[in-house]
Order: C-alpha cells, then structure tokens, then sequence
C-alpha cells in the first residue's frame, strides 16, 4: 500500500501543483499540521495514513489551488485534509488499475499541529517548494 501512496504523492507533485520535489526515507524534525485517513485492504488488513506539511508547503498549496497568497490556519487545515484526500484516493485507484489488493478510504481527519511521534512501519518526506510534506503508514 505504501509503495502505491508514495506514487500518488509524486503525481501530485507533478500533475497537481507541478514542482519539482526530492523525497528521503526520513521524517522531518519541526512541528507540521498533520491529517490522518484510515484505509483497509480486501483482507480486512487496516492502515492509517498520516500526511503531515508544513505551512509553506501548505500555503503553495492553497496559491495554486484557491489563489490565497496568505491563508489563515483553517484554510490551511482544510487545505491538508483536501490534500490527504487526493493522494490517497489516487493511491487507491492506482492500486486497483495494478490489480493490487485493492483497500477501501475513509474521510480524513486532522491529528495536529504538531512533532510527529508515533512509531510506523514506513515513512517518507517530500521536499517541495521550499516546504515539506511527510507521509506515514501505520498498521492498526
């Protein structure tokens, strides 16, 4: 499941608001908004998926999208859940064009603002636009 969400994440990069991006195996160390979305494959095998930004990744995000140079923090968290949601329903739809073990999304939710701390089975960082974006699976 990871392998198909960190796809959908370099597609956003690319497709959605088009910048270049590196990604790393590591998670940031600053305090980010964080959004969860819980997902569970045919095997009844369930995940939670954390997706944490920064506000200057966030704010990029909410340029391109609404057209707000400066955003409040609740434009930003609904950004982060919007976000969220677009990723991992394009993992999702990724995994079941590559007759993977398709899972199913729940709405997403917002965890904090916040050090992420919880111990996961895989992580990765996206760096883009001068901004971070972290992505987390974690068995449930």
């Amino acid at each position: 499941m990871l392998s198909f969400i960190l796809q959908a994440a370099e597609n956003f990069c690319v497709h959605q608001i088009r910048l270049p991006y590196h990604s790393e195996s590591l998670l940031p160390k600053k305090r980010t908004l964080i959004a969860y979305l819980d997902i569970e494959n045919t095997h009844g095998e369930k995940h939670r998926t954390y997706i944490g930004c920064d506000d200057v990744l966030l704010q990029c995000i909410t340029e391109i999208f609404l057209g707000e140079e400066i955003s409040d923090q609740e434009t930003l968290r609904d950004m982060l859940l919007e976000t969220t949601n677009m990723i991992v329903g394009s993992a999702k739809v990724l995994c079941e064009e590559a007759s993977g073990n398709p899972f199913t999304i729940s709405t997403p939710y917002f965890h904090s603002n916040d050090y992420f701390t919880l111990d996961a089975e895989g992580c990765h960082t996206f760096h883009v636009a001068e901004g971070e974006m972290f992505i987390v699976l974690k068995a449930l």
